[in-house]
């Protein structure tokens, strides 16, 4: 998910290099959405290992 979040970036990038300013928002959005649900769900299963593993000991 990271990876799409970065390729999405890149791609917003290169159209705003070029002057294409409305793809270019629109693949910086979807970037901004993957990223940030990459966020959340790394907290989520952070918070998971953590008590799982304190259950398993």
């Amino acid at each position: 998910m990271l990876k799409l979040a970065i390729f999405f970036l890149i791609i917003s990038l290169i159209a705003g290099l070029f002057g294409f300013t409305g793809i270019s928002a629109a693949s910086a959005g979807i970037a901004k959405i993957l990223f940030f649900l990459f966020i959340a769900l790394f907290v989520l299963f952070l918070v998971i290992a953590v008590f799982v593993g304190k259950a398993v000991t």
